[in-house]
């Protein structure tokens, strides 16, 4: 089923995609008794004149209206096949994604921003790593009100969306924290929150908002293989999530249950969901070895981590 939900989500983003690549409308309209061809480039009706109406306008014409009524037809085609599979997943009770954070990652998806650009960090990964382990993670707690994502582009390209329109996309009233302005917040009190990498800072566009703090910890979570899955959403929806490679996300949750500067109510959850993690990868995800080869990878302030973990790990069968 797992397997169904990702692939009816590509095809359904791939042509909602190509939809969207389109120009948004083409219309013929005359002015002074001629005919013109003009692009609409907006949903407020803002058009473009693409000059007089002639055969090779009125073919142009012709041929988008026709590709955009068969792209529409596959659209609600493909909607229908997700919607299926997302309804499956609802009734087998596997976890769920929260609303607000499933409509910021569509759109990041379909503006191309979601792996290149950003991916999902904090405790809704735990979401992602709950279908790579074919279930839920037993002892990790799951639960939280706001939605934190990581910077992972190298250099800004002026071309790609930024994260600011990926906000305004999926909820208008996002506005910034002016006390914490590595946050946003939309009419309904949902927190977004920003991070990322020294590394990476370079990748925001030098305009965008929120605008993240550095933080080095967040060095670790480029490491190793991201896990790259499709999930239900609460509002019957689907969302395609990328988190960081497991193995690191768990440390550097045990690493941060011991941070100094960390609200002290917050490490309890840090440790819980670090080592349910990890021995989730231990006895479901062998894709995701923890060996010597692995250790021998590891900075010197995660290998204590490592090895307390190592000295309890749950027996395979």
């Amino acid at each position: 089923m797992i397997v169904n939900l990702d692939q009816a989500y590509q095809v359904w983003m791939d042509a909602l995609r190509t939809l969207n690549d389109m120009p948004y409308n083409l219309r013929i309209k005359e002015v002074s008794g001629r005919k013109y061809l003009y692009e609409i480039t907006d949903r407020r009706g803002n058009m473009k004149s693409m000059g007089p109406l002639d055969e090779g306008k009125q073919a142009e014409f012709d041929q988008y209206k026709a590709e955009k009524a068969e792209l529409k037809e596959r659209l609600a085609g493909s909607k229908e096949t997700l919607q299926e599979q997302t309804n499956l997943y609802r009734a087998l009770r596997l976890p769920m994604l929260p609303t607000e954070a499933g409509k910021i990652l569509r759109e990041a998806d379909r503006l191309r921003m979601l792996g290149d650009q950003v991916m999902v960090v904090g405790t809704n990964a735990l979401i992602a790593y709950a279908l790579e382990a074919n279930g839920f993670i037993r002892d990790a707690p799951d639960t939280t009100i706001d939605f934190d994502l990581a910077l992972t582009g190298i250099d800004f390209d002026e071309d790609r969306a930024t994260l600011w329109k990926v906000l305004k996309e999926a909820d208008a009233t996002y506005s910034v924290n002016t006390e914490r302005p590595f946050q946003a917040r939309n009419a309904k009190a949902y927190e977004v929150e920003i991070l990322s990498a020294p590394s990476r800072i370079a990748g925001q566009a030098p305009k965008d908002r929120p605008r993240p703090v550095p933080l080095p910890e967040q060095e670790w979570l480029l490491n190793g293989r991201p896990v790259d899955r499709v999930v239900g959403v609460r509002d019957g929806e689907a969302a395609r999530m990328i988190v960081p490679d497991p193995r690191w996300f768990a440390l550097q949750k045990l690493w941060m249950a011991e941070k100094p500067e960390r609200d002290n109510q917050k490490k309890p959850k840090d440790r819980r969901q670090g080592r349910a993690l990890l021995d989730a990868v231990w006895l479901t995800m062998r894709h995701y070895p923890l060996n010597d080869a692995f250790y021998e990878k590891l900075p010197a302030d995660l290998r204590p981590h490592y090895e307390a973990w190592e000295k309890q790990k749950p027996e395979r069968s």
